[in-house]
C-alpha cells in the first residue's frame, strides 16, 4: 500500500511521470506531456484509442494542492490494477497530475496567490458583484486573518466560541453559505477565488474543450479529500447532469453522493465543464463529478473543525506565529483533515477508491471483465 502514497510534490510527480511506460502497455503511442505552472508544472499522461474516439476518462488531482496525494495514489493504482479493464479500442484516457502544483507542493490547498482554484472558474466575470458573498463580508473578521497567532489555545477558543454562538443564531449555515460561494474581495482571506483566471484554470478549461470536441462522450472524476463520512467515498455532482441522488446512486453502485445546485457554488471547475458541454458542444456526453475522501466526518462538530483547521492554517500562512505549540498543532491538524497518515485512511482510499472506478466505468459502458 505504502508505495502508492508519497511524502513529497517531487516524489509523487516522479512516480507519475514512471507511470507512462505502463499505460504504453495499452496505449503504445501515449505521451507525457508538461505544462510549466509558475516555477513547477502540470504533467498529462495522454493515451488515445487505436480505433474511433468514442469516449475519453479524464483524472485530474490537486485542484486542491495538498489534496493531491490522495489523488495520486487511486491513479498510480488505477493504472497498475484496473487500466486492463478499460476498453481501449474505443476509449482514450488522460490523466492530469497538480493542477495546482505550488499548492501540492508546498502542502496548501490554494495556489501561489492564495486562490482556491475550485473557486476560480468564473463563467461570467463582469456579471459578478464585487460583494457577491455578503454573509462573507459580514463575518470577515473570522475569515479573514487579523495578526500574529500569540497562543495557539487562545486562538482557537475565540473562533470557537463565535463558531458556537453562530450555531444559536442559525448563523451556521450562513457560514457554510459563504464557504460555498467563494469570495472574490479578500486576496488574504480564505476561499478566495481570485480576480481573474488563473494558469491552471486557463490550462484545464483548454483540456475541458479539447476533449469535449474530440470525443463522443467525456468521463471525468476529479479527486479530493476531507469531505464527506470518514474513510468513505462520496460522489459530488453538479445539478446540471441531470440526475437525482438516487438515480446516481443506482446508476454506479455508489453509498454516498451529493448534488449540488451551481447557483449556490460559485466557479467550480466541474459546474464550468457542464457549461462547456451545454453551450459549445451540446450532442457531447458528459459525466464530471468530484470524489471526496472523508476524513473528520459529517457532523456539526466535524464542521466546526473544519473551518477551525483552514481559518488557522491562514492566519499562520499570512502572520506567523511566536507559538512552536501553535505551529506544530496547526500543521498537524491541516494534515489530518486533507492528508492524514492513519493507514486504515490510507487503505479506504484505495479501497473506496477502487470502488468508484469501477463503479463510474461499468456504470458508463467503459468497462470490461477480463
Amino acid at each position: 500500500m505504502s508505495h502508492y502514497f508519497s511524502s513529497s510534490y517531487e516524489e509523487s510527480r516522479e512516480k507519475f511521470m514512471n507511470l507512462l511506460s505502463e499505460v504504453k502497455r495499452f496505449y503504445p503511442k501515449a505521451e507525457l506531456l508538461t505544462h510549466s505552472i509558475g516555477d513547477e508544472s502540470i504533467d498529462v499522461i495522454l493515451g488515445e484509442p487505436k480505433r474511433e474516439r468514442k469516449a475519453m476518462i479524464l483524472m485530474t488531482i490537486g485542484e486542491h494542492g495538498i489534496e493531491g496525494y490522495a489523488g495520486a495514489a487511486v491513479t498510480h493504482q488505477f493504472v497498475q490494477t484496473q487500466l486492463p479493464h478499460v476498453r481501449h479500442e474505443t476509449t482514450g484516457i488522460c490523466l492530469i497530475h497538480a493542477v495546482n502544483p505550488w499548492g501540492m507542493k508546498h502542502f496548501r490547498r490554494v495556489n501561489e496567490h492564495n486562490v482556491d482554484l475550485n473557486r476560480n472558474y468564473v463563467i461570467d466575470r463582469e456579471s459578478v458583484p464585487y460583494n457577491v458573498n455578503r454573509e462573507y463580508e459580514l463575518m470577515r473578521h473570522l475569515f479573514v486573518p487579523d495578526g500574529v497567532i500569540d497562543d495557539y489555545h487562545e486562538a482557537r477558543e475565540q473562533i470557537y466560541s463565535f463558531l458556537g454562538s453562530g450555531i444559536k443564531l442559525d448563523g451556521f449555515k450562513a457560514m457554510s453559505g459563504a464557504k460555498g460561494m467563494g469570495q472574490y474581495q479578500f486576496p488574504k482571506g480564505v476561499y478566495y477565488g481570485g480576480e481573474e483566471d488563473e494558469p491552471s484554470a486557463i490550462f484545464l478549461k483548454g483540456i475541458q474543450h479539447d476533449l469535449l470536441e474530440r470525443y463522443g462522450k467525456v468521463v471525468h472524476l476529479d479527486w479530493h479529500t476531507a469531505l464527506g463520512p470518514t474513510n468513505e467515498v462520496t460522489m459530488v455532482i453538479s445539478k446540471r447532469d441531470g440526475r437525482t441522488e438516487d438515480e446516481l446512486k443506482q446508476a454506479y453502485g455508489f453509498d454516498n453522493v451529493n448534488v449540488y445546485d451551481p447557483d449556490e457554488v460559485l466557479g467550480d471547475s466541474t459546474n464550468h465543464f457542464y457549461y462547456v458541454r451545454d453551450t459549445e458542444y451540446p450532442d457531447k456526453g458528459l459525466v464530471s463529478a468530484l470524489f471526496e475522501f472523508g476524513t473528520f466526518g459529517t457532523s456539526t462538530k466535524a464542521s466546526i473543525r473544519e473551518f477551525l483547521t483552514i481559518i488557522l492554517e491562514n492566519r499562520l500562512y499570512f502572520e506567523g506565529t511566536k507559538d512552536p505549540e501553535a505551529r506544530n498543532g496547526i500543521q498537524n491538524e491541516f494534515m489530518a483533515m486533507f492528508y492524514p497518515e492513519n493507514a486504515d485512511w490510507r487503505e479506504a482510499v484505495l479501497r473506496e477508491g477502487a470502488k468508484a472506478v469501477e463503479g463510474y466505468l461499468k456504470g458508463e459502458a467503459l468497462w470490461r471483465d477480463t
